[in-house]
């Protein structure tokens, strides 16, 4: 389950060493630890990371087939997840040590930065291969937090994005040593936590306002 520490001024949110995928357990425990960055006081920001093979693979699609009768809710929360990310009051920065997949590459684009593994691992967005469409609140985040055209071929051809073609395309805006790659996250947070309270969060709010609207729409958020 997704642990969340301390670095000085910056909260470091691991979401685990497998899979990572959202199962609503998982979701419950990173919105517990988002509740605890907004509540903190003074200079902060937020760096989101995982170890082993995977960021995150994204949605649980096993529990999904086994609790169908829950579909519009499950996504309903995890629109909440994107949304709560994208408006947090504080900068935040996803270190993509590995694979990061479908909704967990949506989460990724939720934060204001990202830096990924340079040498391995892919970023992509595989629903049309996998025949699962995009919601409104999906699409509008990802073609909020991307360029028309790499919007375009990332959702319609489900590439499988490196390092290096992430960081040419602005998916991630650094791609370094795996070693390197919590420490970067890390260093650029910290020189942004003065940034932290209602200001930051008025900006992405009316920044993003289309997107979290998309998101947010709990009357029909499967489109």
């Amino acid at each position: 389950m997704p642990t969340l520490d301390r670095q000085d001024n910056v909260f470091i949110l691991d979401l685990g060493s497998d899979e990572n995928r959202f199962h609503p357990n998982w979701l419950a425990s990173v919105s517990a630890a988002l509740d605890e960055v907004e509540k903190a006081e003074g200079p902060r920001a937020l760096v989101t990371a995982a170890t082993g093979k995977f960021f995150s693979n994204g949605l649980d699609l096993d529990w999904l087939f086994t609790h169908a009768d829950q579909h519009q809710d499950y996504v309903t929360s995890v629109h909440e997840l994107f949304a709560r990310m994208l408006s947090l009051p504080v900068v935040t920065v996803a270190a993509l040590q590995g694979h990061t997949f479908a909704a967990g590459a949506m989460f990724s684009l939720a934060h204001d930065f990202r830096v990924m593994r340079a040498d391995r691992g892919f970023w992509c967005l595989p629903e049309a291969d996998i025949n699962i469409p995009f919601t409104p609140g999906m699409s509008a985040l990802i073609q909020g937090r991307l360029a028309p055209q790499t919007a375009h071929e990332a959702m319609t051809t489900a590439r499988r994005y490196g390092g290096h073609d992430a960081a040419a395309a602005a998916i991630v805006d650094h791609a370094v040593a795996e070693d390197a790659v919590r420490s970067t996250a890390v260093e650029i947070a910290s020189a942004q936590v003065n940034k932290a309270g209602d200001t930051l969060a008025t900006i992405k709010s009316r920044m993003y306002a289309p997107v979290l609207t998309a998101l947010r729409d709990k009357d029909n958020p499967l489109g």
